[in-house]
C-alpha cells in the first residue's frame, strides 16, 4: 500500500461520521459518534445519554453532564423507560439509569437547517417514556427533526427534603438539560438549534408550562405546544368534599413530605434505598414544586402575570377529557337518583345549580354526566384561561381535538357511556401508536400533523379562528368558552 493511498483511506474514514450526517446511520454528537437506523422515510437514533446516570450519589441532584465515549455507541435501540408503576396498563420499570433521548429525522439530506420538535411526554409525573412515541409522521411529512426525551418521575424527579437542593424540579432539570443537549447537537442531525419547538401532552403540556416560567430555560426553545395540560388545572380531590386540588406544590411541602420518608432519618440513608422501595411512595411525589431556583413561581400565576418566556404558543385540549379518569374513580356506575349527592359531594352549595346546567340524560348512569361537567370545570375552562392569559403576552393559537369514535389507545379500560374524545385520543393523530384510524380520521390526522410541523416552522398552525374544531367532517372553528360553559363556572367559582 502506498503512502498516498493509506493517506486517502486514513481520510475517509476520520470523515465519514460528518460526511453521513446528512442521510447516513452515524452522526457525531458533541460526545461522541452514534449509529442509527436507516429506513425508507427517516433515519432513528435511540438511547443517547444527555446526561449522567442518576444513579448513587447523582440520585436527587440535577443532571450531570454525561461522560465522551470512543468509538461509535449503538444507537438503534430505544431509550430505556425511567422506574415508574405499572399505569394504564403500562408496563412497570425499575430502571433508574433512564435519562436518554431519541431523535427521528428524514431519512434524505437536506441543505438547509430543519426545524426541531422536542417531545415531553405524559403520564401523571410519575409514568411514560420517550419510546412510547413513534415520530415518523411528524418528521417525514414537515421535514423536521423530532427529539422524545426521558426524564425522571414520580420519588425519583420531584422527591424534595430539607436542605436538598433541587428539591421537586429534578424531572424538570433533566428537561432542561435534553434542551441544552438538542442546542448542542440539533445540527448534526439536520436541525436548526435556532428553531426549537417544545412540545408535550397531559404530564409533559404542564411541563411546558413550566418551563414558559422558569427563568432556566431561556434560549431552549423558541415556541411551546401545550396539549391537555393547562397551567391552572385542578381536580377534585375525592378524599374531602369541596376540595379541588391543583398541580403544582410549594418547596416546603414537598420537603415535608420527604421528611422521614421510608423510615430514613437523613439522605444517605435514601440514596442507599434500592428501587424497589422507592416505588413504594413513587405516587407521593408526582407534583413538580415552585419556590424553586428553577421554578420561582406557580406556572398559573406566572401566567397570569406574565413571568414567561413570549414564545408563540399553541394551546389545546381534547372535548371529553374526563371520560378517561371517570371509570377510574368510579369504577361501578352510578344510578342517577344518587346524581345529587354526588354533586353534593363535590361542589357544596353549588350543587343545585350544577345539576340544573347538567341534567341527566335517562340512560341510568350519572357517571357520563360528572364526566362531562368535570371536563368543563378541570379542563377546558383552564385551558380557555391559559390561552387568555397567555395570549395578553404572546401570539396564542387554539385547538379542541373532537372525534367520538377515535379508537381506545389505553389497554383494559372498562365499559363507560362513552368515551368519546378522552384524554390523550390526540397522541393517535401525531404518533404512529399501532392503531386503525378510518380513512376520515386519517385525514384529520393529516390535518394535524402538518398544522403542527406549520407552527414548528412559523408559530402559526395555518387557522385563523381562535379555537380550531378537529374532527372528522368538522374541521373548523368552534365558540370553544360557549361549548363548556366556561361563562357559568367563571360565575360559580
Amino acid at each position: 500500500m502506498t503512502a498516498a493511498v493509506a493517506a486517502l483511506m486514513a481520510s475517509a474514514v476520520l470523515v465519514s461520521p460528518a460526511a453521513a450526517a446528512g442521510s447516513g446511520a452515524v452522526v457525531r454528537t458533541d460526545k461522541g459518534a452514534v449509529r442509527g437506523t436507516v429506513g425508507e422515510q427517516v433515519r432513528t437514533f435511540g438511547n443517547i445519554p444527555f446526561a449522567a446516570p442518576p444513579v448513587g450519589e447523582n440520585r436527587w441532584r440535577d443532571p450531570r453532564p454525561a461522560r465522551p465515549w470512543q468509538g461509535v455507541r449503538d444507537a438503534t435501540a430505544p431509550a430505556p423507560t425511567c422506574a415508574q408503576n405499572s399505569q394504564l396498563g403500562q408496563p412497570a420499570s425499575d430502571v433508574e439509569d433512564c435519562l436518554y433521548l431519541n431523535v427521528t429525522t428524514p431519512a434524505r439530506g437536506t441543505h438547509r437547517p430543519r426545524p426541531v420538535m422536542v417531545w415531553i411526554h405524559g403520564g401523571g409525573f410519575t409514568a411514560g417514556g420517550a419510546s412510547m412515541y413513534d415520530a415518523t409522521w411528524l418528521a417525514a411529512n414537515n421535514d423536521a427533526v423530532v427529539v422524545t426525551v426521558n426524564y425522571r418521575l414520580g420519588v425519583f424527579g420531584f422527591f424534595g427534603h430539607p436542605g436538598l437542593p433541587g428539591s421537586g424540579t429534578f424531572g424538570l432539570a433533566d428537561q432542561q438539560a435534553a434542551l441544552k443537549w438538542v442546542q448542542r447537537n440539533a445540527r448534526a442531525f439536520g436541525g436548526d438549534a435556532r428553531n426549537v419547538t417544545v412540545f408535550g401532552e397531559s404530564a409533559g403540556g404542564l411541563s411546558i408550562c413550566a418551563q414558559l416560567a422558569s427563568p432556566r430555560a431561556a434560549g431552549l426553545f423558541a415556541k411551546a405546544i401545550i396539549q391537555s395540560g393547562p397551567c391552572g388545572l385542578t381536580l377534585p380531590s375525592f378524599t374531602a368534599p369541596g376540595e379541588f386540588t391543583g398541580v403544582w406544590r410549594s418547596r416546603t411541602d414537598t420537603e415535608n413530605a420527604g421528611t422521614g420518608a421510608l423510615g430514613c432519618a437523613d439522605l444517605t440513608c435514601l440514596r442507599a434505598k434500592p428501587v424497589s422501595d422507592l416505588l413504594t411512595v413513587h405516587e407521593q411525589f408526582a407534583s413538580p414544586s415552585f419556590d424553586t431556583a428553577l421554578l420561582p413561581t406557580d406556572p398559573a400565576l406566572a401566567q397570569r402575570t406574565g413571568r414567561v418566556h413570549r414564545v408563540p404558543t399553541l394551546v389545546g385540549s381534547t372535548h371529553d377529557e374526563m371520560t378517561l379518569f371517570a371509570p377510574l374513580f368510579f369504577p361501578q356506575p352510578i344510578p342517577e337518583t344518587a346524581y345529587g349527592d354526588q354533586l353534593a359531594w363535590l361542589f357544596g352549595p353549588n350543587a343545585g345549580q350544577i345539576a340544573a346546567r347538567y341534567p341527566v340524560n335517562g340512560n341510568g348512569d350519572a357517571r357520563d354526566e360528572i364526566a362531562q361537567l368535570l371536563t368543563d370545570r378541570s379542563w377546558a375552562c383552564t385551558t380557555q384561561t391559559t390561552r387568555e392569559e397567555l395570549g395578553r403576552h404572546t401570539r396564542v393559537s387554539g385547538y379542541e381535538f373532537s372525534d367520538p369514535d377515535v379508537p381506545m389507545i389505553f389497554p383494559g379500560f372498562p365499559p363507560f357511556p362513552e368515551y368519546g374524545a378522552y384524554h390523550g385520543s390526540e397522541l393517535l393523530m401525531l404518533f404512529d401508536m399501532g392503531q386503525t384510524l378510518t380513512p376520515t380520521q386519517r385525514a384529520v390526522s393529516d390535518y394535524m400533523i402538518s398544522a403542527w410541523g406549520r407552527f414548528a416552522r412559523t408559530g402559526d398552525p395555518g387557522w385563523r379562528a381562535p379555537v380550531q374544531s378537529l374532527a372528522p367532517g368538522a374541521i373548523r372553528g368552534t365558540d370553544f368558552a360557549l361549548d363548556h360553559q366556561c361563562g357559568f363556572w367563571s360565575s360559580i367559582l
